[in-house]
């Protein structure tokens, strides 16, 4: 149970990490909106690998997701 609750957090936690991401990214890239998912998946992977504007520990967190994970949590918003 507990090793459930702490997958809910870091799954929570990606989420907020990623939409800090993209709205980084919004700033940076207006026509954004209009890109497809994977596009954006593409470049925050990159983003996430690099390691720019990421501490350590929220950099470790989001590289165990794919980018098809992280063209699907982007797609639920």
């Amino acid at each position: 149970m507990l090793e459930e609750k702490r997958k809910d957090l870091d799954s929570e936690k990606q989420k907020q990490l990623l939409r800090k991401l993209v709205e980084d990214l919004s700033k940076q890239q207006i026509d954004l909106y209009y890109q497809p998912t994977s596009e954006i998946a593409a470049f925050l992977e990159k983003q996430i690998e690099s390691g720019e504007s990421l501490l350590a520990e929220d950099r470790a967190l989001l590289r165990r997701l794919s980018r098809r994970d992280i063209e699907v949590l982007l797609s639920l918003h």
